[in-house]
């Protein structure tokens, strides 16, 4: 299982980027097999590596299609084979070491 962060900026749209941030996710907020979390900065996806490259792809055109030029697009892959991994495993593990700092 992958946990991918993305990252759709349009260009040329002004500073604020909200609607295009809600035309990305609209896109696939129903979508079976993916579990998405908004961030302030980015949406953390996690499922199978193909299902979410292709939700990244419908992410990216759901912002063309509020009539943009141009975006960029930033991916972050964790692809972990080794364990399952998941969103709340990765922010247990470090808040479990925070805690024992304290």
């Amino acid at each position: 299982m992958a946990i991918v962060a993305v990252n759709i900026v349009p260009l040329g749209v002004g500073p604020s980027v909200s609607k295009y941030v809600a035309a990305a996710e609209n896109a696939i907020k129903d979508r079976p097999g993916i579990k998405r979390e908004l961030g302030p900065m980015f949406t953390t996806l996690e499922g199978d590596l193909d299902e979410v490259l292709q939700a990244i792809r419908e992410m990216q055109e759901a912002v063309f299609e509020t009539g943009v030029a141009r975006v960029v697009t930033t991916i972050k892959i964790d692809d972990r084979r080794d364990v399952a991994a998941t969103m709340e495993a990765k922010i247990a593990s470090v808040n479990s070491k925070l805690e024992s700092i304290e």
